[in-house]
């Protein structure tokens, strides 16, 4: 297990403990919580998700053909 210090701003920290307390919570735990449900909801995709991502064919060409224009810096920055 590793130890974590980390600076917010007070508005943040009552945001903060103000969830912990309503999850009944201690502030280090609902940081941990809150941070796995980011993780596991936002950046990866279940199998069931992946199966319909990976059946749609043009959508994996047009996702392989940004990729490629990305790696070549074939792209503009809006």
């Amino acid at each position: 297990m590793k130890t974590v210090t980390m600076r917010v701003d007070d508005l943040v920290y009552q945001m903060i403990s103000l969830a912990a307390s309503g999850e009944r919570r201690n502030i280090s735990n609902f940081i941990e919580f809150a941070t796995m449900q980011y993780l596991s909801s936002s950046q990866y995709v279940d199998n069931t998700e992946m199966a319909e991502i990976m059946a749609d064919k043009e959508l994996v060409q047009n996702l392989k053909r940004g990729f490629d224009e990305a790696k070549n810096g074939d792209y503009t920055i809006v």
